[in-house]
């Protein structure tokens, strides 16, 4: 912990430092999905003048994914679609994607960048808004699918005496999907890209 790099510019560093950096990096990655998790509690209480607070419409939403027989990535990628609304209240969704793109298949990725616009459909023309900004991505082979994830689990998810399953429920499918990236230039197993560490 305390063996630390002694460099005060990157390109100063030596192999020797980024062996103490990737020293620190697994023990770090392995708790992503505690930090998640705990960040995700922090939308408990907080209404924002909906019927139901965040947290619970994001496990509801996941409840709803899960009980319907969705995989355990889309369950997951349910139940952080929001986490971006305590930092991004403006895009949130990217917030939300941006956490998920290392863990996640492309379809997943899209929905959850785009279920904002999609989201729309239900709520846009009473905040002066075109509730038809998604058919801009008529013809995109994962519409149906962010279309779909809005109707069946995202839209619903409001209801105070629907089911809502505990995170405990859902916490093996979080530690399982953030295991492993499969989709960035860093191994889970190293702090070094993927490029260079493979090449030794």
């Amino acid at each position: 912990m305390n063996d630390r790099a002694s460099f005060t510019r990157m390109e100063a560093s030596t192999a020797a430092d980024w062996q103490k950096i990737g020293a620190e990096f697994m023990p770090f990655a392995r708790q992503l999905p505690d930090r998640l998790m705990a960040h995700l509690k922090v939308l408990e209480g907080d209404y924002g003048g909906f019927p139901i607070d965040r947290y619970t419409h994001s496990l509801q939403t996941a409840t709803r994914a899960l009980k319907d027989g969705r995989d355990e990535e889309y369950v997951v990628t349910a139940l952080f679609h929001d986490i971006g609304d305590t930092l991004g209240t403006f895009n949130h969704f990217d917030i939300a994607a941006a956490i998920l793109k290392p863990f996640v298949s492309d379809a997943n990725l899209w929905m959850v960048q785009n279920h904002g616009i999609f989201q729309g459909y239900y709520f846009f023309h009473h905040i002066g808004l075109d509730r038809n900004l998604r058919d801009r991505f008529q013809g995109h082979e994962h519409y149906e699918r962010t279309a779909e994830f809005c109707e069946l689990y995202d839209n619903p998810a409001f209801d105070a005496n629907a089911e809502t399953l505990p995170m405990s429920e859902f916490e093996p499918m979080v530690r399982r999907v953030f295991a492993q990236p499969e989709n960035s230039i860093y191994k889970a197993s190293t702090a070094m890209p993927a490029t260079e560490a493979t090449a030794s």
